[in-house]
């Protein structure tokens, strides 16, 4: 790790950080000497023990739970951010689900609970620390930027994906939800950027890779012949909110394995 991707004197929120990418997230940011507040939904104890984790490894981390996709309780998570940290420097927006159907069968609850967590969760916690990080100010000590937030998406914001029509929409979403907010908060000292995560070990996708027969068909969607590991997106999430990176504003990273060069036509289609 260069001085650049330091996070000394940071605090840093992960949503989502209950496993997967999240949790790699936090335990990254935690190395390179953040606080780091790791988020989850009420009544999961998977982020008080990621909590107890990182404070056991000498860093500092506090648990909250809090629905992201419900307005109120994203407003009550960063008041105890201020109460506990005192402020909030780097927001991954990392908490998302799936509930997949075919377009025939999938019921609005389907639909409107993806686009609450994978949408406009990301937009109720980008809004609280945007608000924050405008009202502390700058801390040149710690960062050049004024405030880092870092979008998780999918790939699934470029490649369609039938099956999964409420999933690949929010994700479409995010991609503009975080070009706007890069658009219009660079200005103010702050960067955003975002990543798309191809196939990667997590539980959200478990049936894809739980066998050799899903992993050997999964790995054919990938031409780098492998599926990707959290800490992969954890080392590129560390850069993206580090000074290494700050001339770089409204970018979204791919870490797929190269799954967005449609392997398909690799033989003419």
């Amino acid at each position: 790790m260069s001085e650049g991707q330091s996070l000394r004197g940071q605090k840093a929120l992960v949503t989502g950080a209950a496993s997967g990418i999240g949790r790699a997230i936090a335990l990254a940011f935690a190395k390179a000497g953040a606080e780091v507040i790791v988020n989850g939904r009420p009544g999961n104890p998977a982020i008080d023990h990621l909590a107890a984790e990182i404070t056991e490894s000498g860093a500092r981390a506090v648990a909250i739970a809090a629905d992201v996709s419900r307005e109120a309780e994203v407003e009550s998570l960063f008041s105890r951010i201020r109460a506990e940290l005192g402020t909030i420097d780097i927001l991954v927006n990392n908490a998302g689900l799936q509930r997949d159907a075919g377009i025939t069968e999938m019921t609005l609850a389907q639909w409107n609970e993806v686009i609450a967590v994978n949408l406009t969760g990301q937009f109720l916690c980008a809004r609280a620390a945007i608000r924050e990080m405008v009202r502390r100010g700058k801390r040149p000590e710690v960062s050049r930027a004024l405030g880092k937030i870092l979008c998780i998406s999918s790939v699934h914001e470029i490649i369609p994906w039938a099956g999964h029509v409420n999933y690949a929409s929010s994700k479409g979403g995010v991609m503009m939800l975080m070009k706007s907010l890069a658009q219009e908060v660079a200005p103010l000292g702050i960067r955003v950027n975002g990543i798309a995560p191809g196939a990667i070990r997590t539980p959200i996708n478990r049936q894809a890779w739980e066998t050799p027969e899903a992993l050997a068909a999964l790995n054919r969607l990938i031409p780098y012949g492998r599926i990707g590991e959290p800490e992969e997106v954890a080392r590129a999430a560390l850069f993206l909110v580090s000074d290494d990176s700050d001339y770089i504003v409204g970018t979204t990273l791919f870490i797929d394995g190269g799954m967005t060069l449609y392997p398909d036509f690799a033989q003419g289609g």
